[in-house]
């Protein structure tokens, strides 16, 4: 039986669990449809290919989540929430056709990269509730070809900032907007084909939530929505309160902030009571000078996305998060104010949150805590022109690394990354697209740290350019310190990055960020990504076990 039917056996709304059963899988299916209509009419091969994107359904009184698609990236669970509640705050004025496009970092966005619209979903001549949707475009402008720009101070170096802006007025797209937005940006034809498809998965939404609505009606939809908001809630209690009460510590650490060659603190303090969960981070860095700071609405999310990797049959609404507070953030790298720079703040600095968030919790509850990821989406741009098509590039792309190890077994080997379900784009894509040739991608043995359970193993590529020029820039993480692991498990292997041009070899100063290189015909780039940490002490690895590495290693 499905969740909603067993999560209360009464249900205080009334509705029968058939019926609620029904209403809560339609809403995630009218997200599920837009997310596939964005995946397949976009230009871009990291929405396209990589499904670097997401689509929900929002309250019309604050925006909170009322349902997200199954595949849309687990970092826009609480992002999208703050991007709509940026927009119901500042645009009083919209009107039914209207789609509004934002990405300000600071008005509850992520990195300028990620592009957000919000379409107010009108039923019967009534204001309904919201529809949003993100994708990751590969180039918003700014200094660095991808937009990661490591050694940004800020923000306005990083490339086009846009406050909520009404891209369509009920219906028709304004061609002042897009003018403006298509010269800020390096590969025009790409963007205009990205803008398109995200308004295009807003109008499905529109189409199928309608539709439900009719079905069911609005009375019985509104109260499904309720109800379902209330067993979050309740399910979520329940996992704090199978949670020892008392006061948990623990710190994750990034490399640097791309400009202080220095490393920065993630350091979280949980407090359990009861059904309540308190996490503090008031002991982390302070604002840096680099692109690592985090907005509020990137590490509420980091946090919301920890909390489902634990409790994995956590819904997918504003409920389940009731029972949370996250606190300590002002005067840290954690909540940045305009203009601090936030090109990684998505994509890396989230991470080593759900890092910080994981390991905390991991004394009180270790059989249900696994070691550290790779933690890193390995986000290397690479832009230039390309001789054979007489055309300007971009090609952005992220890299898996190993997951670490859990109490049921070793990590899994080459994963996403732990803010997303997004996939590696095709070397084939990418050759096919780009003046480029990948001579290796393989599974980067022994990088798994040890353990009963060890990590899982990183991923090994190098690609050489073909033809042109081409400017590269990195935006990764784990290059000085390996993923830990937990009780007694060992840390995987840290990323490494290795650049060749003419016949001369270097590695970034900061190790797992840099830019600037540029590339010409014959030279070429090796990453190597960070292995995961080894659950539980290596000796206790059973023999089988330790055979099977063995056989895969080729001893």
């Amino acid at each position: 039986m499905d969740r909603a039917a067993t999560t209360s056996a009464t249900s205080t709304s009334g509705i029968d669990p058939v019926t609620l059963t029904v209403i809560e899988k339609g809403l995630q299916q009218v997200c599920s449809e837009m997310d596939l209509v964005h995946e397949k009419t976009s230009f871009s091969p990291v929405i396209s290919e990589g499904l670097d994107r997401s689509n929900g359904i929002y309250h019309r009184e604050d925006g909170r989540m009322i349902a997200q698609g199954a595949m849309g990236l687990p970092i826009f669970l609480g992002v999208m929430q703050e991007t709509t509640r940026a927009v119901i705050a500042d645009r009083t004025d919209l009107k039914d056709g209207d789609v509004v496009l934002v990405n300000d970092p600071y008005m509850g966005g992520t990195h300028l990269m990620d592009v957000k619209m919000v379409r107010p979903f009108y039923y019967r001549g009534r204001l309904w509730c919201y529809l949003a949707n993100t994708g990751h475009w590969p180039d918003t402008g700014g200094m660095v070809p991808g937009g990661f720009n490591s050694t940004a101070t800020e923000i306005y170096q990083e490339g086009l900032r846009l406050p909520p802006v009404r891209l369509v007025r009920e219906g028709a797209m304004d061609e002042d907007i897009i003018r403006i937005v298509l010269a800020n940006v390096r590969v025009s034809s790409e963007r205009i084909g990205d803008i398109k498809a995200q308004i295009a998965a807003l109008a499905t939404g529109v189409k199928r939530l309608t539709a439900l609505l009719d079905r069911y009606g609005e009375a019985t939809v509104e109260a499904a929505i309720a109800e379902l908001e209330r067993r979050g809630e309740a399910l979520m209690r329940a996992h704090v309160a199978a949670i020892p009460d008392g006061t948990y510590s623990a710190s994750a650490y990034m490399d640097s902030d791309g400009v202080v060659d220095a490393p920065l603190e993630i350091a979280c303090t949980a407090t359990v009571a009861g059904s309540d969960l308190t996490l503090d981070f008031a002991r982390s860095s302070p604002p840096c000078r680099g692109p690592m700071n985090s907005v509020w609405a990137s590490t509420l999310s980091a946090v919301y996305v920890a909390i489902k990797h634990i409790f994995p049959d956590l819904p997918m609404n504003a409920g389940c998060f009731a029972p949370l507070t996250v606190t300590g953030t002002e005067g840290t790298f954690l909540k940045a104010e305009e203009p601090r720079p936030v090109a990684g703040c998505a994509s890396e600095t989230s991470q080593r949150i759900v890092e910080a968030v994981c390991l905390t919790l991991a004394e009180a509850i270790p059989g249900k805590l696994f070691a550290a990821g790779a933690g890193s989406s390995g986000n290397l741009s690479l832009g230039g022109y390309d001789p054979a098509t007489g055309q300007n590039y971009i090609m952005y792309t992220f890299s898996g690394g190993g997951y670490g190890g859990w109490w049921g077994g070793d990590g899994l080997t080459n994963g996403c990354s732990t803010i997303g379900i997004s996939k590696n784009q095709p070397v084939e894509i990418l050759e096919q697209r780009y003046p480029l040739l990948f001579e290796r991608y393989n599974i980067r043995e022994g990088s798994a740290g040890a353990g009963e359970h060890r990590g899982g193993y990183g991923l090994d590529y190098r690609f050489r350019m073909l033809r042109g020029e081409g400017k590269a820039s990195f935006l990764m993480e784990h290059g000085r310190f390996g993923p830990p692991g937990i009780l007694g498990g060992e840390a995987g292997l840290p990323n490494r990055i290795r650049i060749g041009q003419a016949g001369r070899v270097t590695t970034p100063e900061h190790l797992s960020k840099g830019e600037g290189y540029v590339l010409h015909e014959g030279d070429w780039i090796e990453v190597l990504t960070p292995g995961g940490g080894g659950y539980g002490d290596p000796s206790r690895r059973t023999p089988a076990a330790r055979a099977a590495d063995d056989a895969y290693r080729g001893d």
